[in-house]
């Protein structure tokens, strides 16, 4: 069945942002609230979160947890994370944005690990797409950036929430300095799907596409889409110049801050009064 969304309703869950520890913090999120403990425990949920809805999808095994269902990657821990939280403090869905800057090269990323990366006939091409990216983006003066840890508990995916989620991540990287970036989609849920409808597009090398792909670990097709956070889809340009303003709004969790940083009180996740977005349909 294909559905129309409209999605000019007021959204239900706020918005939270888990910060890496010594990560650059724009002076514009007044809202921090620092603490190594309460960043950990938002950062387990999402980890359950991620652990339960891959599990239920049949992307991960249960002997990919650990022994609580948290699904952990080594990238979670220089990330920041963007988290909707519903009204009794639940995580409904979540977003990994990693901002590099400095020397980037290819094995410093998670695409690495993909199955394309290891396939002969494409693995060498990928390297070199990729390795394109990181020099435009060192040409521009942004940062190069991987995007992941997509996840939306299953009543919220034919909601609002998925759209939201991926506009605020560009809107994030806007607010950082820009970046140019790649991030591995899965077809799942039409998820790929979304992601080109704001500007994702596909990798290419030597005037060639990157195909879609099988990944067996995941057990279903997959895409590695590049983006550019200064150049969303016109049909959403309006739509993440807004939320780049209100984004500095919400509630940021910094693992770690210097001593004369300012805290902020007891933290409560703010009401943010999304702009409405634009007409989108997909297939479920």
């Amino acid at each position: 069945m294909t559905l129309l969304h409209s999605f000019g309703d007021r959204i239900h869950n706020e918005l939270v942002l888990l910060a890496p520890a010594g990560g650059f913090i724009p002076e514009s999120f007044t809202r921090r609230y620092a603490g190594p403990d309460r960043h950990a425990r938002w950062l387990s949920e999402v980890q359950r979160v991620r652990g339960r809805v891959y599990l239920a999808d049949g992307a991960v095994q249960a002997s990919q947890l650990t022994a609580d269902g948290r699904h952990v990657q080594r990238s979670d821990y220089d990330s920041w994370h963007l988290l909707a939280v519903g009204g009794n403090g639940e995580v409904q869905g979540c977003a990994r944005y990693r901002h590099l800057t400095g020397n980037v090269g290819f094995d410093d990323l998670g695409v690495r690990e993909s199955w394309l990366a290891k396939c002969d006939q494409w693995g060498l091409s990928l390297r070199a797409a990729v390795e394109s990216e990181i020099v435009r983006a060192k040409q521009r003066g942004a940062a190069f950036s991987e995007v992941g840890g997509w996840a939306i508990v299953p009543e919220k995916r034919c909601t609002i929430e998925a759209l939201r989620i991926a506009m605020a991540t560009y809107s994030l990287a806007q607010i950082l300095g820009g970046c140019v970036g790649i991030t591995t989609a899965t077809e799942r849920h039409r998820s790929a799907s979304i992601l080109r409808r704001i500007g994702g597009r596909s990798l290419q090398y030597g005037g060639t596409e990157l195909p879609s792909y099988y990944d067996p670990q995941y057990r279903c097709r997959m895409e590695v889409l590049r983006f550019d956070s200064s150049a969303p889809d016109a049909s959403c340009r309006r739509w993440v110049e807004q939320m780049s303003s209100q984004l500095p709004e919400v509630s940021v969790v910094v693992a770690r801050e210097p001593a004369e940083s300012l805290y902020a009180p007891p933290l409560q996740p703010m009401p943010v009064t999304w702009p409405s977005l634009p007409q989108i349909g997909w297939v479920t």
